[in-house]
């Protein structure tokens, strides 16, 4: 199978330029720059049915389609590469492996929106990828791939490395512009989208790590080389990282139409000490939960969608037959009550209620009601909130207590006997 995002990984010093180079660095950039249009560029990433990797799934050449031709302020690219999702470690490599590639879908990025200036915002505990891009990027400035004039050219553009401090919301993007602008991380309401009103009162596109670093590929290799690798409305490969109850939990580029059972047996190695399968999360925690009897799945955006799930980050989290599901379930539920932004109220106390409600069920401490009482609380938040994140607890956690509803009755039949 053809590599394109994962190609210079494990390759020594793949992060340095004069690597790059070597394998068609920067050629694409020079293509984009010198030979297209900014409107031949959008139409080319539409074509090619590349879609938004860090969990929307969103149409990219769409996305890049919304930024107003005529309004006299700045536009701004923001990369979003808080990758803060349980399950979910993809960015991370591209920023070690092989931060040029990023750092040409940036160029070609801007130079279609008519951005001069794009702002990395990383994961604050990243520390070795934020010293390893930023490296790659002062290459860049010395050799004229950033800066003024990019490659003889008029096409200016500048990046900046934005660390965050540690809070989940940010990967969501609205949050993510609010904490760049210095303030608290709290989703804005929408509209105006931030094609139209983003950082600083800007036009602004916001993309994930791994989808720039498929632009400079379709841009050399042309948009139906791209879309076939792919499957249905999806087009080409994508980062999938597989951890949990696996022989070889890692990072693996697959193509979008590969399934989930495929991925866990045929490149993960399958189930350790040849225990069964229990259950998937196949898109990080946000995604709701499958059962072994689902894992037929084509990993594309639609076709988990067709089954109540999503593909999300990619993040697959594998867990067998000795997985305690209202353990999971409550393990889940902690991580949302913490990293709730606290702006809107049912997701506030709504996602400390659900964690509480499974703590006291997972400790045999629990009562009838307390799960009785679970899908009201959960559908009060679902809907309800300023941005997604009340939905991801809604979905999540719903999906635990549906597809194994007896565990949890169980739980609570052990601490009736014990009385």
């Amino acid at each position: 199978m053809e590599k394109i995002i994962t190609r210079h990984f494990g390759q020594e010093n793949s992060h340095r330029l004069e690597n790059y180079l070597k394998d068609k660095g920067y050629e694409a950039a020079r293509k984009a720059l010198t030979q297209m249009t900014p409107a031949q560029i959008i139409e080319e990433i539409k074509k090619s049915y590349l879609r938004g990797l860090g969990g929307a799934g969103f149409a990219t050449g769409m996305k890049w389609g919304f930024i107003p031709k005529n309004n006299p302020k700045p536009k701004y690219l923001v990369v979003n590469g808080d990758e803060g999702e349980p399950g979910t470690f993809k960015d991370k490599y591209i920023f070690e492996q092989d931060p040029h590639a990023l750092l040409e879908g940036i160029i070609i990025t801007c130079y279609a929106i008519g951005s001069h200036k794009a702002y990395v915002y990383i994961r604050g505990e990243y520390l070795k990828s934020i010293q390893i891009l930023q490296g790659a990027i002062d290459e860049a400035y010395k050799n004229e791939f950033l800066g003024k004039g990019i490659m003889g050219t008029s096409c200016d553009c500048d990046v900046v490395i934005h660390p965050g401090a540690g809070a989940y919301i940010c990967g969501e993007e609205t949050a993510l512009l609010e904490s760049l602008e210095g303030k608290k991380g709290f989703p804005r309401l929408k509209p105006p989208f931030p094609a139209v009103v983003g950082l600083f009162g800007c036009p602004t596109v916001i993309n994930n790590v791994e989808t720039l670093a498929c632009v400079a590929p379709i841009i050399l290799n042309g948009s139906e080389w791209f879309f076939k690798l792919g499957y249905a409305n999806q087009g080409g490969n994508r980062i999938f990282c597989v951890s949990g109850h696996v022989n070889k939990p890692g990072i693996y580029e697959l193509p979008a139409g590969i399934t989930l059972r495929e991925i866990i047996y045929e490149h993960a190695g399958g189930i350790p000490h040849g225990r069964k399968l229990k259950a998937v999360i196949p898109g990080g925690i946000s995604a709701p939960v499958l059962t072994a009897d689902e894992i037929d799945v084509k990993m594309d955006f639609d076709s988990l969608k067709s089954i109540g799930s999503m593909a999300g980050s990619g993040g697959i989290i594998v867990m067998d037959d000795t997985t305690d599901m209202v353990w999971a379930a409550m393990i889940a539920a902690r991580f949302f009550a913490h990293e709730s932004c606290g702006q809107c109220s049912p997701c506030r106390e709504g996602s400390g209620w659900v964690y509480n409600n499974l703590k006291r069920i997972y400790h045999e401490i629990g009562r009838p009601h307390d799960l009785a009482n679970l899908p009201g609380i959960v559908s009060n938040i679902g809907g309800n909130t300023i941005c997604a994140f009340g939905d991801a607890v809604t979905m999540s956690v719903g999906s635990y207590v549906s597809k194994f509803r007896s565990e949890f009755e169980n739980k609570i039949k052990e601490r009736v006997c014990q009385i």
